[in-house]
């Protein structure tokens, strides 16, 4: 067992999209917010990963992570070697993917 991460509500999911996501080495993806809840598994390289206010910690390769929806991610940091990871979006009918970007 990798992960067994309850979800804080019921997940109305229609689909999961899976994207095969490259950082360049030494890139930062910022504080970050996704719009739905995201569970991801690292291939190669390794992050950087931290939750708003909770410890950071090295991600590597068969490590898995979680970002819930509309909480902020500190850190998703590649590391020198940069980082290659599946990322498993939970989507609702007609919803895509967003990002955002806060400035604090």
């Amino acid at each position: 067992m990798l992960l067994d991460q309850p979800l804080p509500v019921t997940q109305r999911t229609h689909r999961v999209q899976i994207r095969r996501i490259t950082i360049a080495p030494g890139h930062a993806a910022g504080l970050h917010v996704h719009n739905g809840p995201v569970f991801g598994s690292i291939e190669t390289g390794s992050v950087i990963y931290q939750i708003e206010g909770e410890p950071a910690c090295v991600l590597g390769p068969a490590d898995v992570f979680y970002e819930p929806e509309g909480v902020r991610i500190a850190r998703f940091d590649a590391q020198d070697e940069g980082v290659t990871f599946l990322g498993y979006f939970l989507l609702d009918t007609g919803q895509d993917p967003i990002i955002e970007f806060p400035d604090h």
